[in-house]
């Protein structure tokens, strides 16, 4: 039988372009860290090309409360 509790977490990654682009993902119990990951963020604007697209740093934030009716 499985062990209840101490699993992963669910975990907000927010784009630090400032676009509001957002990922979620789950992270390990383990951890003790801040999450810092570089993805794709569909709306950030590349300063180069002027072109729309590109990867830039997303770092974990609170999540939001849940909806509880």
């Amino acid at each position: 039988m499985a062990k209840k509790g101490g699993g992963a977490t669910k975990v907000r990654l927010e784009s630090t372009a400032g676009t509001g682009f957002r990922y979620y993902t789950k992270k390990g119990a383990k951890a003790t860290e801040k999450l810092k990951l570089k993805k794709y963020d569909p709306w950030a604007t590349n300063a180069e090309t002027g072109k729309r697209g590109m990867h830039v740093e997303f770092e974990e934030k609170k999540m939001p409360p849940s909806k509880k009716n």
